[in-house]
């Protein structure tokens, strides 16, 4: 399945590479689905199928270490965006690995030809758009696979510490606007930045997150990567 990629070093600036990653990428290093087919799962009720689904892998315990609770935020925070964008009840799927820096460089290589660790990268499986999310209607019964969102933990514990926040504020502010980047949006030119940085600030203000664009105590600017 095609996929785009977005990744963003996410401090003060912002600044975004993308490009077509060409068949579906694996970014969890996970091995490749059997030739043969397994047998099907049991269709799940109706009511089921029309919730989405959030999936959280958390592949550095080192999340867990530091924040107990960050799968659960990472899952709120991940349907606050679907809900703000009118699709609270659509049937999608999307996944949210909390991985470290070493991951995240090595994808940032493969797939950005970056070789440097970034704090979030957003693999998407469809070509959206801001003003139509969801064009791609799923087969009856199944769920919309939308993309996967990863995050490094070494590179968003530095940022939060500098930038004296909440990890917890960070990492939902990484996955409101991973998950964005998901559903189309960008900031590649000063006018998609503007309406997306609006957007980040009204989900993450219902979730009870300071404006992560609000000037820093010292009115520090970090040029973007």
């Amino acid at each position: 399945m095609p996929g785009r990629m977005s990744g963003t070093q996410h401090e003060r600036g912002v600044s975004k590479a993308a490009g077509a990653s060409g068949d579906r990428p694996q970014p969890h290093g996970l091995p490749e689905p059997p030739d043969q087919p397994e047998p099907p799962p049991a269709e799940p009720p109706p009511s089921e199928i029309d919730e989405p689904v959030i999936s959280v892998l958390v592949s550095a315990p080192v999340w867990r270490e530091a924040l107990d609770d960050a799968p659960a935020l990472c899952r709120r925070a991940g349907r606050a965006v679907l809900g703000a964008l009118g699709a609270p009840g659509a049937p999608v799927e999307l996944s949210i690995t909390l991985s470290d820096d070493a991951s995240l460089r090595s994808l940032n290589a493969r797939y950005r030809e970056r070789d440097a660790p970034t704090n979030v990268l957003s693999f998407a499986f469809h070509d959206l758009t801001p003003d139509t999310p969801l064009p791609v209607a799923p087969p009856p019964g199944e769920r919309l696979a939308l993309g996967d969102v990863i995050i490094a933990f070494e590179t968003v514990r530095r940022e939060a510490d500098r930038e004296a926040k909440p990890l917890a504020d960070h990492l939902r502010h990484l996955v409101v606007h991973g998950v964005l980047h998901i559903l189309g949006e960008d900031h590649e030119e000063d006018g998609q930045a503007r309406r997306m940085e609006a957007k980040e600030r009204r989900i993450l203000a219902a979730l009870g997150v300071p404006d992560p664009y609000a000037p820093s105590p010292d009115d520090a600017e970090v040029a973007p990567i």
